[in-house]
């Protein structure tokens, strides 16, 4: 791809936060909508890769630094792990739902006007499906870079 269009430059960074936006919405609504933590984390790596093909390795707004996506990969990694745990030790089982407000985010005032006060959490599996987005963003964005920092190290060895 030309990395020289000032078209692509001036439409892929509002496409990438876009991009961006749509992934975040899709693996916070994955436990009660169709999509979650994988669909949401390749959406999100797709910015970064549209800003990667479009501005180059070097040259990319959107650039992730190695300590970067190291911390959200081990966060994400830890934190499958932590909840797994918790499934463990509260329910028997790894990754048991444990189907409470575990972190008492939803309101009393809307627990106490359903009929149902469970209706509006649904336990850890959005905090799964969080930290499974972060893992698959990281883990796509970081084969691209990778084999872009690759293929620019080829071009200029062979100057």
């Amino acid at each position: 791809m030309s990395q020289n269009s000032m078209i692509l430059k001036l439409i892929s960074l509002p496409i990438s936060i876009i991009l961006f936006c749509l992934g975040i919405m899709t693996i916070l609504g994955g436990h009660i909508t169709p999509g979650g933590g994988f669909q949401g984390g390749a959406m999100i790596a797709s910015g970064i890769i549209l800003s990667v093909l479009v501005y180059g390795v070097g040259n990319s707004p959107l650039e992730l630094s190695h300590l970067y996506i190291e911390v959200l990969e081990s966060v994400g990694a830890l934190g499958f792990i932590v909840f797994g745990l918790i499934g463990l030790f509260v329910g028997g089982f790894f990754l048991y739902n444990v189907g409470t407000d575990l972190l008492n985010v939803v309101p009393q005032a809307i627990q106490s006007v359903l009929h149902y006060p469970d209706v509006t959490n649904a336990g850890i599996i959005p905090y799964l499906n969080i930290f499974v987005g972060l893992k698959v963003f990281v883990g796509l964005s970081s084969i691209v870079i990778a084999f872009a920092g690759f293929k620019k190290f080829v071009e200029e060895g062979e100057q």
